[in-house]
């Protein structure tokens, strides 16, 4: 059997997730949760053999629980099910070492194909997504990245730098860099092309 955690913060779809996948004769879903830091949590208690989240969600987002499962040297692999069809986004995952990336738009039939996949060793992404993944390189650092997302949700330099524990200066110097980059006229411009991208 392979044993799940499934992740989605949207009860409707987790439930309708849940309810396709058990009937498959060899899933079986051992847990469910509707937040980042719960899913952590369930991961920790059940060591599932698959974690299965969107990206989006609250309080840890699937980037972040892929990260941490990757630094913990957790066995549990995570595969990405998620309407963002970004290339940014699917590079992104891959560095944080999850095994799968697929699009809730697929059939039902692909998930199921795409877990057993995984639970053989290899990789299961949707094979459009792969192609643009190598297309256009993500520019930003982490920190630039980080800056740049808190200025774009509102903050200004001043709480940025409060909140990061950094000069005003720097932040400033972080936000004009990643302006830069990007080719925008001022960080509001910058944080939409980033974030339509899937880059932050």
């Amino acid at each position: 059997m392979i044993r799940i955690v499934l992740a989605e913060d949207q009860a409707m779809v987790r439930g309708a997730l849940a309810a396709l996948l058990g009937l498959e004769p060899d899933i079986d879903v051992v847990g469910e949760a509707g937040d980042g830091a719960q899913a952590l949590k369930l991961v920790a208690e059940r060591s599932p053999d698959v974690l299965l989240t969107d990206i989006e969600m609250p309080i840890l987002t699937g980037l972040d629980l892929a990260m941490r499962l990757q630094e913990g040297r957790s066995s549990t692999r995570v595969v990405i099910l998620t309407t963002f069809g970004r290339a940014g986004y699917l590079r992104r995952a891959l560095d944080a070492g999850v095994r799968g990336y697929l699009l809730k738009d697929a059939p039902s039939a692909q998930l199921a194909s795409a877990l057993r996949q995984v639970m053989r060793g290899v990789r299961a992404i949707d094979p459009q997504l792969a192609v643009a993944a190598w297309g256009e390189e993500d520019p930003l650092t982490e920190r630039e990245r980080t800056v740049l997302r808190l200025a774009g949700e509102g903050l200004s330099s001043a709480q940025v730098a409060e909140r990061l524990h950094l000069s005003q200066g720097t932040v400033r110097n972080y936000l004009s860099e990643a302006i830069g980059k990007l080719g925008a006229g001022n960080r509001i411009e910058a944080f939409r092309s980033a974030r339509q991208k899937g880059w932050l």
